[in-house]
């Protein structure tokens, strides 16, 4: 049940950081220091507490089968996070959206797995997606906006994406326990493209020595709730 609970939570950011990015304040927040704190917490959550979990000897294909899936998927489908006030590089579509419900599905199954493994692991992954999904629910309300979607168009798509966090979370209850390590070697994967190949670079398009120092930050939090909630 908590398993579910942390994917529908991890939904609504979609909803809430879109809903956020349309207000005419957030402009005030410079989403390049989220980016980098995201990053920081994605790398962390994997190197600490994902891959601790996994036999790289017998899932190191799934580790890059999950980086190079999420590789292809950025590069020909999805939204990615914008740290500066123009996100020029994708316009929104149905292969955009195709792209981001792959990718939260994918994420809802990743919580679940985390879970029944070890409810720590659960947690930690709970929270770097979330961290991830602020700046790409931003970015993908800016894009619909410009795009002259109407505000409820652009809350329902969200609404939506957020929906598939716990579907995703549900089809991870048809994966076998031998099957979860592989699973999570997929995911840390997708982790470390996502943090290494999207929001690190994003948020380091101009230098910027706090950006250097959130992601540190990040990457220390989850350090830091390894030491205090060991397995």
């Amino acid at each position: 049940m908590v398993g579910y609970l942390c994917a529908i939570v991890a939904g609504s950011f979609d909803l809430l950081a879109g809903w956020f990015a349309l207000q005419r304040w957030a402009g005030r927040i410079q989403p390049r220091y989220i980016i980098a704190f995201a990053a920081g917490v994605l790398l962390a959550a994997t190197f600490f507490h994902i891959l601790p979990e996994v036999d790289l000897k017998s899932s190191s294909l799934f580790l890059a089968l999950g980086f190079m899936t999420f590789y292809l998927l950025e590069k020909l489908m999805m939204i990615h996070a914008c740290g500066e006030k123009e996100c020029d590089t994708h316009e929104i579509g149905p292969v955009a959206v195709l792209g981001m419900a792959l990718d939260n599905v994918t994420d809802g199954a990743g919580i679940m797995v985390g879970y029944r493994i070890n409810p720590l692991l659960g947690v930690a992954i709970t929270l770097a997606v979330v961290l991830h999904e602020i700046p790409q629910g931003m970015t993908s309300a800016l894009i619909m906006r410009e795009a002259k979607w109407g505000l409820r168009r652009m809350l329902l798509a969200l609404g939506l994406a957020g929906l598939l966090y716990p579907v995703g979370a549900v089809l991870a209850q048809l994966i076998p326990p031998g099957f979860q390590q592989k699973m999570l070697a997929f995911i840390a994967g997708d982790f470390i493209y996502i943090g290494a190949g999207d929001l690190l670079p994003e948020a380091h398009r101009r230098f910027n020595w706090k950006v250097i120092l959130l992601v540190i930050v990040g990457m220390v939090s989850m350090l830091v709730m390894k030491w205090v909630c060991p397995s």
